[in-house]
């Protein structure tokens, strides 16, 4: 079970993180049926991690895509883990490590440019390393969902801050979706101010509530 000393915080829910990255970052931004109305995808994630959210979206996507189309899966990641822990952390699930190896071929050429990364024909990935509130404002994509996955609130407020939420708001495409794990009062009240329409729904695993949103067209 993959721990942050830094952080105090494990990287996902201890039950199945796996479950948790399909009920939580997948369904709650309406993956995969909006990929079955066709055209190209972006996804922005706030931490990356062991990459699992990734990876789970990536097997989601082979299977339920359109021909000609594109992902294209950009994460915001201050402290990259190194491979090894990755794959050893991914080994929970036996059918993502020729994805995880595949990822990982790339890992050596990670640096502090973000440099999209052809994992297929149909998919690409984005890695940008460094603080979110400086990465999130430098990226001039638009993204039609974000997977809000920092450390807890409570441990990483800077993730989590007013500033990123609008630099988020304002880099996501009018009907654009979200989706965290977390209800924290105060994350929830940056995401209204930055303009989200934000709902809560109930959490992975028994816990009593998420937040799910969308930008107004």
């Amino acid at each position: 079970m993959p721990f942050s000393a830094r952080f105090g915080d494990h990287f996902y829910a201890r039950e199945d993180g796996r479950a948790e990255s399909a009920h939580v970052f997948i369904g709650h931004n309406g993956l995969p049926d909006r990929w079955a109305e066709g055209g190209d995808f972006t996804i922005a994630e706030l931490g990356f991690g062991t990459g699992l959210n990734f990876l789970e979206t990536w097997r989601q996507w082979i299977a339920a895509r359109r021909p000609g189309v594109r992902l294209r899966f950009h994460s915001f990641e201050a402290f990259p883990m190194q491979a090894a822990e990755m794959r050893k952390a991914i080994g929970r699930w036996p059918d993502l490590l020729p994805l995880c190896d595949r990822l990982l071929a790339h890992w050596p050429t990670l640096s502090t440019a973000p440099t999209p990364w052809p994992l297929d024909e149909q998919t690409t990935l984005t890695i940008h390393v460094g603080d979110a509130p400086d990465r999130v404002t430098a990226w001039q994509g638009i993204a039609d969902a974000w997977y809000f996955d920092g450390f807890a609130p409570a441990r990483n407020p800077d993730m989590w801050s007013a500033e990123v939420m609008a630099a988020a708001f304002a880099r996501t495409a009018p009907g654009g979706t979200f989706a965290t794990y977390t209800a924290a009062g105060w994350v929830r009240r940056n995401l209204r101010k930055a303009g989200f329409i934000v709902e809560k729904h109930p959490g992975f695993a028994g816990k009593r509530e998420m937040m799910a949103g969308y930008r107004p067209s």
